[in-house]
């Protein structure tokens, strides 16, 4: 029978063909420009209906986080809508680090992921559809190294300040899964909750804080190979001109709450971090951030607080991180929200283990924990 054949030339497409036979392949994940960081893969098989797939992807001991491999599921979709978890073993003493993923597709093409892809049509298809929406403006907050638009919202007539900013890391793709539930929620009339927070508060909003690596297949840097998630002291026009826009804008509007989103590799579980170890740090700052963390948990089952990052020590924080840097600059209520490319094993699913619907559903979770956190106040 024939070879199959794989390709990547796709908006966040990233695989390199090691090998070919019959239903067979050895892969490897291509690391992102300029920077040794590598773990996001996205391809797409065809010419495999009717056998099962066997799809190693070898090399992971040297990718950027391999404790992210044991027990972790491909994800696999045929309509590019629905996303299944495909069978996948891990042998990390095997070709340097390596899965292998079987599956046996109905039709001739199948997309292999390693989280469900969130592409820049449908980021732009989100903001058309957000900044359509009655009281929704739009604003071009400025342009990435590759001449990308960085898309900005904002919404509510209220005092406090909210920001809301996710895919600093691209290949977390979760994190505008997120921004989707989330939003559809707050542009939604019939909702009284968004009614409430735009009352309340002044909504700004950056569903994707680097297009670039989103469209170039990215895991965790922008164009030039830098980690926005480590600009935040010092941004530059030349290396990461999308901090720099994003906490100019902060600067103006002044931050009173700030959710920072994200996925995490190894953790198989949805939590929060924090800013415990920033300089002058007050215990009424700090209560403010256990106090929203403790309404999530008790609101979704999704969340939890067992599981998560070692806590920074007071005076340690790094504050070239987003969370930090805006908690210290602004005295903010800031966090890092992270949610599994694994299955939630506090609230497991076997068919597609943690799934961009959920992803969504936590969304909208927030947004009801970030009321009942303004009641408190």
């Amino acid at each position: 029978m024939s070879d199959i054949r794989i390709d990547c030339n796709f908006d966040s497409g990233n695989i390199e063909v090691l090998s070919i036979d019959g239903a067979s392949a050895k892969l490897a994940i291509r690391k992102d420009h300029q920077s040794d960081f590598k773990q996001w893969f996205h391809f797409r098989v065809s010419g495999a209906a009717g056998r099962e797939l066997e799809l190693k992807i070898c090399g992971l001991a040297g990718s950027a986080y391999p404790l992210g491999w044991p027990d972790y599921q491909c994800r696999v979709s045929e309509d590019r809508e629905y996303w299944a978890a495909a069978p996948t073993t891990c042998a990390m003493d095997e070709d340097d680090g390596c899965i292998t993923v079987r599956y046996a597709p109905s039709s001739d093409i199948a997309w292999f992921a390693y989280f469900a892809p969130y592409s820049m049509e449908r980021h732009h298809d989100l903001v058309a559809e957000c900044a359509a929406s009655e009281g929704v403006s739009y604003r071009r907050l400025g342009e990435t190294l590759d001449g990308q638009p960085l898309d900005y919202l904002s919404f509510g007539e209220g005092e406090k300040q909210v920001w809301l900013y996710a895919r600093q890391h691209p290949g977390e793709t979760q994190a505008e899964w997120w921004m989707e539930g989330m939003l559809e929620l707050m542009t939604d009339p019939a909702s009284s909750v968004a009614r409430e927070l735009r009352k309340r508060c002044t909504f700004h909003v950056v569903p994707n804080c680097n297009p670039d690596g989103s469209r170039r297949g990215h895991l965790r840097t922008n164009a030039c190979g830098a980690n926005l998630n480590r600009e935040w002291d010092e941004p530059s026009a030349e290396k990461s001109p999308e901090v720099l826009a994003i906490r100019n804008r902060m600067d103006e509007t002044g931050v009173d709450f700030a959710m920072d989103v994200h996925g995490d590799e190894a953790i198989p579980a949805v939590f929060v971090a924090g800013y415990e170890g920033i300089p002058d740090l007050t215990e009424e700052h700090l209560g403010r951030f256990t106090r929203y963390r403790g309404i999530l948990e008790r609101r979704t089952p999704d969340f939890q607080t067992a599981k998560g990052y070692p806590v920074s020590k007071p005076g340690t924080a790094n504050l070239s991180m987003s969370t930090t840097q805006v908690a210290h600059r602004f005295g903010a209520t800031a966090m890092t929200l992270e949610m599994p490319y694994k299955d939630n094993d506090d609230a497991p699913d076997p068919e597609q283990n943690w799934s961009p619907e959920r992803c969504k559903q936590l969304g909208a979770d927030c947004m009801g924990a970030l009321l009942e956190f303004l009641d408190d106040a």
